[in-house]
């Protein structure tokens, strides 16, 4: 049962449900989620117990529920990480890096922080794109072949890195990195909220930022706090 003591990212683990409520009140799961709940609500001025009641509303109601990745074969993650959230990631940068550069040039004299947006959004799809391709060409395929051959009580595979932990510790930096620019863009953006009277442009520029960071959030969480503690528990566990 989830307290206010208990960790975003233990809540969200156990109960795949609280990721759309976390979502609502803007509570970081994925690289924020090590605080407990108490201390990510008064950090948002919220009162713990709308989060919990949430959560348990949204456990008895029932619906689309998140898929609960605890238990999935990492080979089965890794796909459906490259599959959804690197594919958004690759379909999306272009899109908002046109409607960031339409947003400043009509905009920017009058608001001026949208400059400074759109030179986070390069600055992260660059890091970001570096970062995806360095997940499919060398770590995703080690963790498959290493959870392959365990089942088949093969060698762990050779890898240029070591122990996992080394490429993983570099991935959850740079994911702390993506997420602070998106926290950035967020106050520069008032939360993504268009000001009074903004042109449609303007609006859907800051729904498809907002869009953007809950697919990171969900991305990241179930790297972080699924799939790279368990490769980590394999790779060690064989040596």
């Amino acid at each position: 049962m989830a307290t206010p003591q208990t960790t975003v990212r233990d809540i969200a683990l156990e109960q795949p449900a609280s990721i759309r409520v976390f979502e609502h009140f803007g509570i970081d799961y994925c690289c924020g989620g090590r605080k407990p709940l108490a201390e990510a609500c008064q950090e948002r001025s919220i009162e713990p117990k709308a989060v919990l009641d949430a959560i348990q509303e949204a456990i008895a109601g029932g619906g689309e529920q998140a898929r609960d990745w605890t238990q999935a074969k990492l080979e089965t993650i890794c796909g459906h990480i490259v599959e959804t959230h690197h594919a958004y990631i690759r379909g999306e940068l272009p899109r908002l890096e046109m409607l960031a550069q339409k947003v400043v040039s009509r905009h920017g004299a009058t608001h001026p922080e949208l400059e400074e947006i759109q030179q986070l959004i390069g600055s992260v799809g660059e890091e970001l794109l570096q970062h995806l391709s360095k997940e499919e060409m060398v770590l995703f395929p080690f963790i498959t072949n290493l959870e392959r051959n365990i089942a088949s009580s093969g060698p762990r595979p050779l890898g240029c890195f070591g122990a996992m932990r080394n490429p993983i510790r570099m991935m959850i930096a740079e994911h702390d990195a993506a997420g602070e620019a998106m926290a950035r863009m967020r106050v520069l953006s008032n939360g993504f909220t268009p000001p009074e009277g903004a042109c449609p442009t303007y609006r859907g520029f800051y729904q498809a930022l907002s869009e953007f960071e809950k697919d990171l959030h969900q991305h990241v969480h179930l790297e972080n706090n699924i799939l790279f503690p368990r490769a980590i528990g394999l790779d060690e566990g064989c040596a």
